[in-house]
């Protein structure tokens, strides 16, 4: 009676890890924002984090490495901008997929699809103080490098489908440069690569990261690739945002049950997520 028991409890638990491990992450982070959220996916860490906490935020894999850097910002954010946050999203709506199309067609990062929320507002005649135009706030000098024309009222800056291509060449000639380093990237849309390639050489270091270099960009710089990075995870947890319900706690640990062997019995050992 102790074997069969003991191999129904040892059954039991495979179908409850398999179940937790094999749900998709599109299934999880859903797509009711109008967010594409394919390149979001949470890392095998975050989704077994959700088997045990539903609520636990996770991160988009390509921004999961610096969790920590960015967790208290991004819990503040989601706090501070959330009627923003929740406008933007919803006017994204229509701009999102048509973003995520063009940068398919580049073989971009679709995390860059929020930018435009954070440039422009998804506001196509937005121009800033220094005569930033359009959605993706380009200068005139660097719009046409990429092909747009800035002429009167046939000025391509204020067309989203042009002005994403031309966003789009950019973003793949600085992924290019600092080896596909999405923030640093981000970071030189923001500021100018010349101003990041400086700050690398104040870093001192081999190959820096933009958490190396941080310090030495611009603060209006730095604030902007930590806006993006909340952008992101927000995106990534969208409706436990909408529900007021985002955990940014580390889970607890959690027992494992693992057999062993030589007794033909069950043992539990505790591991951590």
């Amino acid at each position: 009676m102790k074997d069969i028991q003991s191999k129904s409890l040892l059954t039991l638990i495979i179908i409850f890890f398999i179940i937790g491990f094999s749900t998709s992450a599109k299934d999880i982070l859903g797509t009711d924002n109008g967010i594409v959220t394919d390149s979001l996916s949470p890392n095998a860490a975050d989704e077994s984090a959700l088997v045990q906490n539903p609520d636990y935020v996770v991160y988009p894999a390509s921004l999961e490495e610096h969790r920590e850097e960015s967790k208290s910002y991004v819990k503040q954010y989601s706090s501070s901008e959330r009627s923003y946050i929740i406008h933007m999203f919803n006017k994204g709506k229509k701009f999102f997929p048509k973003a995520v199309k063009i940068f398919n067609e580049y073989d971009l990062p679709l995390e860059l699809q929020v930018l435009p929320a954070l440039e422009s507002n998804f506001n196509a005649n937005a121009v800033s103080n220094a005569g930033a135009v359009g959605y993706w706030q380009f200068m005139s000098e660097l719009a046409s490098e990429y092909g747009l024309s800035v002429n009167g009222k046939s000025d391509e800056r204020k067309n989203f489908y042009k002005s994403t291509v031309a966003a789009s060449r950019f973003f793949k000639d600085q992924l290019k440069f600092f080896k596909g380093d999405l923030l640093l990237t981000v970071a030189a849309f923001n500021c100018g690569q010349g101003r990041v390639r400086l700050a690398m050489k104040k870093s001192n270091k081999d190959n820096p990261d933009f958490w190396d270099v941080k310090q030495y960009l611009p603060n209006e710089t730095r604030l902007f690739v930590m806006r993006f990075i909340s952008m992101n995870v927000i995106a990534a947890n969208y409706e436990k945002f909408i529900a007021r319900k985002l955990n940014f706690n580390e889970p607890h640990l959690v027992q494992l049950a693992s057999l062993d062997s030589s007794k033909n019995d069950i043992s539990i050992s505790r591991n951590s997520l």
